[in-house]
């Protein structure tokens, strides 16, 4: 409890003053109280004040009148819960709006050719919207560690070199996303790769009410993607990625016919030759293009009646796809 000595008789306006030495009533040696201290924590708005004293050379005494200090003190608190209670109401606008603009919850697929730009932006999404970007072959990596039951039934199949079924597949996808990671949305890299995946996704989903929101795909001309693809070199300890046009080593030397000698083809930090992967060619491109058109296409076919798939121009600079994405995100 206070205890209100006989100079406690100052009005109520008094009790929220400043403490100063001239605040403070005196009745014998003075006292001189500063703040010493001001700890805020957050959302909690818990304030603690620490005070120290020192007594002057004038043989005064001066007693400190506890209602200052608890008026002083709740003052503190309350501009102390304040700033936290500020600080936290911006942080959850900001979520907010992110819910309202990105949000229900995002069941995505990115689609596009070799070279289209996909790799690119799909981290930049995973980055904006804090989702995880699930590959089939990852969730099928970490089913078979964990030994679950689906995870079980996939391991004895590759252990025999049998092919995984989509059923499987599906069921690995199924638990994947009950994690707490996915339960704002989440990104399919990989699967589905036919209609008859597709189709067994969709029944997946609908179990729980629920379907894709949202398909990207990424639209670049066979020319374009060509000139991308056959003009990567990579350093294989690193893993650093160069480009014939866009970003050439330092060392590159063309030849007579205007194709990089081989021989100067070297790593700008280290200096080991970079290779080119064996798929890194116009033949080999042509398949895989072939591949995508024959498989992945039909997929588009199925969910552009539903007015989820939203095309973009990945020929265009990096800048610009990225918008072109962020309006897909936030298209309704």
């Amino acid at each position: 409890m206070f205890r209100f000595g006989h100079s406690c008789t100052r009005r109520a306006w008094q009790h929220s003053r400043t403490l100063t030495s001239a605040s403070l009533p005196c009745t014998g040696t003075r006292h001189f109280y500063k703040t010493a201290g001001l700890a805020s924590f957050g959302a909690a708005g818990v304030v603690a004040f620490a005070t120290s004293t020192r007594t002057t050379k004038e043989g005064v005494r001066c007693e400190t009148d506890p209602v200052q200090i608890g008026a002083a003190l709740l003052g503190g608190l309350a501009m102390g819960g304040y700033v936290g209670y500020s600080a936290a109401k911006s942080k959850a606008n900001v979520e907010e709006e992110k819910h309202q603009k990105y949000w229900p919850r995002k069941i995505m697929m990115l689609f596009g050719a070799p070279g289209a730009g996909k790799g690119t932006q799909g981290p930049n999404i995973v980055d904006l919207l804090d989702i995880p970007q699930l590959s089939t072959g990852d969730m099928l990596r970490e089913a078979v560690a964990a030994g679950t039951e689906v995870g079980k039934k996939a391991k004895s199949i590759m252990d025999s070199g049998g092919l995984v079924s989509d059923d499987i597949v599906v069921g690995i996808i199924a638990d994947r996303i009950k994690e707490p990671d996915c339960s704002s949305g989440f990104i399919l890299d990989g699967f589905p790769r036919t209609l008859e995946q597709t189709k067994a996704l969709d029944a997946m989903l609908a179990k729980t009410g629920e379907s894709v929101s949202l398909v990207m795909a990424f639209d670049v001309d066979p020319a374009v993607l060509e000139e991308r693809i056959c003009g990567r070199w990579l350093d294989k300890a690193s893993g650093r990625s160069y480009h014939v046009k866009f970003a050439p080593p330092k060392s590159m030397k063309l030849g007579s016919d205007g194709k990089p000698l081989k021989e100067t083809m070297k790593d700008d930090v280290t200096g080991a030759p970079l290779y080119q992967r064996s798929d890194d060619t116009a033949e080999a491109l042509k398949k895989r293009l072939d591949g995508y058109k024959n498989q992945t296409l039909p997929i588009l076919d199925h969910y552009r009646p539903k007015g989820i798939v939203k095309t973009v121009d990945g020929a265009q600079a990096i800048t610009k796809v990225w918008e072109d994405v962020l309006k897909g995100l936030s298209a309704k």
